[in-house]
């Protein structure tokens, strides 16, 4: 059986916890600060974990992780 290829852009996109989890990013972060609040920018600065509806879909794009 051949190894699987890591899908680049997600093994760039996120990053797997200690319990297994995966952590990523937020969207919205790059441009047009001006009209979002502080309180929003700061919340979008923290990352989060992948929902359970899209974990095993990832999951399957990073065999080696």
């Amino acid at each position: 059986m051949p190894k699987m290829k890591t899908h680049k852009g997600s093994q760039k996109r996120f990053k797997k916890t200690a319990t297994g989890k995966l952590k990523r990013s937020h969207a919205y972060t790059s441009h047009m600060f001006a009209h979002k609040s502080q309180k929003q920018k700061r919340k979008l600065r923290k990352a989060n974990i992948v929902s359970a509806g899209d974990f095993k879909r990832i999951k399957s794009m990073l065999p080696y992780k």
